[in-house]
């Protein structure tokens, strides 16, 4: 009997084989698996102590990994003085290895191992975050890539990650077309703000992709990783994942003192560098719901290997709850007016 398999997990010592027989780096001593979300993830030690990370990727909703334009993404940003994880060509000079496994291939990509703290909600932590941020965006300007890469407009982080969502197994005939309007009312909201700053985004910029380094004069600094939602996009999503994450994103969900001290430290640090213009602050709040749709598509994406419970029922009607509440959400921004999300 043959058995479809929707997504195997190798061990640790298996992707360590991998790695030593890919990559131009000696013996790997020892492995560990860090994590199974989105991707798997390992850390792994060479003979002479030196750690690198691999990452096997994952089927994903958001389409096939863009691995070539990750990669070029980090060398450019590198070459520009800004601290990332980068890429480590494997022996034939690519960027990723593809390996077999029981539901087919899947590409393993090498990257150099990050030291430094969680940013946590210690404000100096935080501002370096959103300087770190700014100036990563700064970096990115001028980035010439020929590789297929993902473009972070609302097709790609609503109209699709919806799609996905209404075709979810738990959807319900009477939670679709409540979904569906939520998401083109937003949709619509957003466009006629008009012409919003595109940059060369992170993509999943919340404050757990990246550490703080602190020098020996005490001066603190992001360094970055987890590129794979990397991509050309509004520069209001980009800012609207970290409140994203501060925001309790439940039914009743109200901003806490100390998430809303994190959100300020963060802007305030972020404008020092690059200024926000009016149409983006007023687009802030929107995207903060733009990125629970593309959470939501992604989860639904992933039920074949998560299973449908990943999204029950109770779930989607509280995103529904969730989702109406946040159409009045507001974001201020210190030195400018709060944007609100009614519009």
């Amino acid at each position: 009997m043959h058995l479809e398999i929707a997504q195997s997990t190798p061990t640790a010592a298996a992707m360590a084989r991998v790695v030593q027989a890919h990559y131009p780096l000696g013996d790997v001593v020892a492995a560990e698996f860090l994590r199974r979300s989105f991707n798997q993830v390992y850390s792994l030690t060479l003979a002479g102590g030196r750690r690198v990370v691999a990452r096997l990727c994952a089927e994903r909703p958001r389409g096939e990994p863009r691995l070539q334009f990750e990669a070029d993404v980090l060398e450019h940003l590198r070459a520009r003085g800004c601290p990332v994880a980068a890429s480590l060509p494997n022996t034939k000079g690519d960027v990723a290895v593809r390996i077999t496994l029981p539901e087919g291939e899947r590409e393993v990509m090498l990257f150099e191992h990050l030291d430094g703290e969680a940013t946590t909600d210690l404000p100096a932590n935080v501002e370096a975050f959103g300087r770190g941020l700014a100036q990563l965006h700064a970096a990115g300007e001028g980035l010439q890539s020929d590789a297929p890469h993902y473009t972070l407009d609302l097709d790609h982080l609503l109209l699709r990650p919806l799609q996905h969502l209404l075709r979810a197994p738990t959807m319900t005939a009477d939670l679709r077309p409540q979904f569906e309007a939520l998401g083109l009312r937003l949709h619509d909201r957003i466009a006629a703000l008009g012409e919003l700053t595109q940059v060369l985004c992170h993509g999943d910029a919340h404050s757990d992709n990246n550490f703080i380094t602190v020098n020996e004069a005490g001066d603190r600094q992001a360094v970055f990783f987890d590129f794979d939602d990397t991509g050309p996009g509004c520069l209001a999503y980009e800012l609207a994942v970290y409140p994203w994450w501060l925001h309790p994103r439940n039914v009743d969900g109200v901003w806490s003192e100390k998430a809303l001290a994190r959100w300020n430290c963060f802007i305030s640090a972020y404008q020092a560098v690059r200024p926000l213009s009016d149409a983006d602050v007023a687009a802030l709040p929107m995207f903060v719901a733009v990125r629970q749709f593309w959470l939501l598509g992604e989860y639904a994406g992933r039920v074949p290997v998560w299973g449908s419970q990943a999204m029950p029922l109770d779930y989607l009607q509280r995103q529904v709850k969730v989702l109406t509440q946040w159409e009045g959400l507001a974001l201020a921004v210190p030195g400018l007016a709060a944007a609100d999300a009614s519009g």
